[in-house]
């Protein structure tokens, strides 16, 4: 009989690391876990758009016997009741008291998905390729992923490594191709599929720069990265709020600048006791303020 173990968690750990039809799968089950269990390996990968061998591949590689045992393990999960679930609309089924209250619910319930997502050792990775990096180009386009790329920018400039961010399409496919083997581009994409943001990553990689992709598990992004770092983008019915996706990006950058900040640390507190110095004689206060460096 096979060990038992949680499925939910080894497929946060291990889905970085599948195979592109796996992770999409992977996608498909976290959606609605059960609605997975209750599935057919047909109907699973017709969902997934993949071939049926996916499933079964997606199976071994959990450490499951075949696709029944996957299925099993599944349902088993949702034993627990749907409300403790990503999929099971817990934050839907009561409406907040105030709208407040509805954005924060949504903030919150973005942050406790994508932290299970959070892997170390692909965080340290991550973090290692920046440190070594030549230059470090933010790629971001849309809404909630090009303010990312600025914001990767600027967290990363603070720490004294040198960074710039693109937004626009040709200015990105340019860089793209002055990039060398010690750059790396750093690109944010909720949905991992957008044409423009894909081409220049290619040209990117194609000239030796390496990819760290902050996307969805089973994108097209996702298949293009050196490393990387998935979230999980879980929009609710209530149309007229922003995205809760860029809360799950922005968790995942600061993890990740703080991983790059303690690399160094030695280094790192000086740059930022600078930061401080500057920022309060510039402020006019030269108190141990506990105010941010920045604004």
């Amino acid at each position: 009989m096979t060990a038992p173990f949680d499925i939910l968690t080894r497929i946060a750990e291990r889905g970085p690391a599948l195979r592109l039809a796996e992770q999409k799968v992977a996608q498909v089950i976290l959606e609605d876990v059960a609605a997975a269990a209750a599935a057919s390996i047909n109907e699973l990968a017709r969902k997934a758009a993949v071939s049926e061998a996916s499933v079964t591949r997606l199976a071994k590689a959990l450490g499951c016997r075949d696709v029944r045992d996957l299925k099993l393990r599944l349902a088993q999960a949702t034993a627990v009741g749907s409300r403790f679930l990503p999929s099971g609309g817990a934050h839907e089924a009561a409406a907040p008291a105030t709208l407040a209250d509805r954005v924060h619910a949504d903030a919150v319930a973005s942050l406790e998905v994508n932290r299970k997502l959070i892997d170390a050792e692909r965080i340290d990775a991550a973090a290692r390729l920046l440190c070594d990096a030549r230059m470090v180009y933010a790629f971001g386009m849309g809404g909630a992923s090009t303010m990312l790329a600025d914001e990767a920018c600027h967290r990363l400039a603070r720490l004294g490594h040198p960074a710039a961010s693109y937004h626009d399409a040709l200015l990105q496919k340019m860089m793209a191709a002055t990039l060398v083997r010690d750059d790396v581009v750093l690109a944010f994409s909720a949905s991992g599929n957008v044409p423009e943001m894909l081409a220049n990553c290619e040209i990117a990689r194609e000239y030796g720069a390496k990819l760290i992709a902050v996307t969805s598990l089973g994108s097209p992004l996702a298949a293009l990265a050196d490393v990387l770092l998935p979230v999980r983008t879980h929009e609710t019915d209530f149309i007229f709020k922003p995205s809760a996706s860029r809360y799950a990006m922005l968790l995942v950058l600061d993890v990740l600048a703080t991983q790059l900040a303690l690399l160094h640390q030695d280094q790192s507190q000086e740059r930022l006791r600078r930061l401080k110095y500057v920022l309060d004689d510039h402020r006019g206060t030269h108190a141990d303020s506990r105010q941010p460096l920045g604004d």
